[in-house]
């Protein structure tokens, strides 16, 4: 009865909806709209270089060494070298390695600051303090960069995790001859390319709520990813439904940048002044969208807790009814022995 109770409850609880948490973090970036946008012109070296970082990977000196590491780890580990799908992938993840190299001092400088800036915000917004604090932005900064350093290693350690589990499940089809055809190979390397993507899209997801979370907590390191963890479990497809709108936004500005500027660029040959302003400009819209990412997760954070305050506060008030009927029951069984 009282397991019945509570799913029937659970299932009347408030769900989580995608529309609302991106409804209400358009709403506090317009209410805060000169904050958050001056907060955009601190990231713009951070979007400048982002944008530069793929035209400029396929000239930078440590892509051929990492994309032959690569290769020959590949090869060793006994993947098919002739299938097309992992030439294609030891490319581009070497070039998303030599890209995020490239990036690495802006992500840890600029990119941080401004997360940091939109964080300390909420938190000036929701105590009502009379001014920030430069000491406590210096501690938040802290816990930020702490907790970058270890998502990396965690992202780091879900790539190798997830190339383990592909390295043995492609040499155990290879011992039971499953990999002799074409078309079996083909369609093995799209589910490792599909399995490797959801792996590594929940890391990066799990990565940013801990980055945020460790600045409205003010404690960096891998307590904050587990945290992360606790808090994204039965939300998986609620957090990659919030992360996959900004992202393609994202993607649609890099490409805007490489139609605009580059093509613009192998067309005439050398750069021009307009050329540099579009860069600018374009930058600075890639800005605006990394801010509202920013306050995005820390609006799905407070979400979540909401709802998890709400799943507890009911069971415990349905756990306190049980114990009223039980108690209830056993003083009437008591009565009716009495007058027997």
């Amino acid at each position: 009865m009282e397991e019945s109770s509570e799913s029937s409850g659970a299932s009347a609880l408030p769900m989580l909806k995608t529309g609302r948490i991106l409804r209400r973090s358009i709403y506090s970036f317009l209410s805060n709209y000169q904050y958050f946008t001056s907060t955009a012109l601190v990231l713009i070296p951070f979007s400048a270089a982002v944008l530069m970082a793929q035209p400029l990977v396929p000239y930078a000196s440590i892509l051929p060494l990492i994309h032959n590491r690569l290769q020959a780890l590949f090869y060793a580990a006994g993947f098919p070298p002739s299938a097309e799908l992992f030439k294609i992938l030891s490319l581009k993840l070497s070039q998303t390695i030599t890209s995020s190299i490239l990036v690495l001092p802006f992500t840890l400088s600029f990119l941080l600051i401004a997360k940091a800036s939109i964080i300390q915000a909420f938190h000036h917004y929701h105590k009502q303090s009379s001014r920030l604090k430069f000491s406590s932005f210096l501690s938040l900064y802290t816990s930020l960069l702490n907790t970058q350093i270890c998502n990396s290693i965690v992202i780091l350690s879900a790539n190798a995790t997830c190339f383990s589990i592909l390295f043995i499940a492609f040499n155990i089809l290879e011992a039971f001859d499953l990999l002799s055809s074409p078309t079996s190979t083909l369609f093995l390397s799209a589910t490792a390319a599909v399995f490797y993507s959801i792996i590594l899209a929940n890391a990066i997801i799990i990565s940013n709520l801990a980055l945020v979370l460790s600045g409205m907590e003010k404690s960096g390191g891998y307590m904050s990813i587990i945290k992360a963890c606790v808090l994204i479990r039965g939300r998986n497809s609620t957090a990659l439904s919030l992360a996959l709108p900004l992202n393609l936004i994202l993607a649609a500005i890099e490409a805007l940048f490489q139609y605009r500027v580059v093509g613009a660029y192998y067309n005439i040959g050398s750069p021009t002044p307009p050329m540099a302003l579009e860069w600018m400009f374009i930058a600075y819209l890639y800005s605006i969208f990394v801010v509202l990412d920013t306050i995005e997760v820390v609006s799905t954070i407070i979400r979540f807790d909401l709802g998890r305050c709400q799943k507890d506060r009911y069971r415990i008030n349905q756990t306190s009814r049980a114990k009223k009927l039980r108690y209830n029951h056993m003083k009437e069984q008591a009565g009716d022995g009495a007058k027997a």
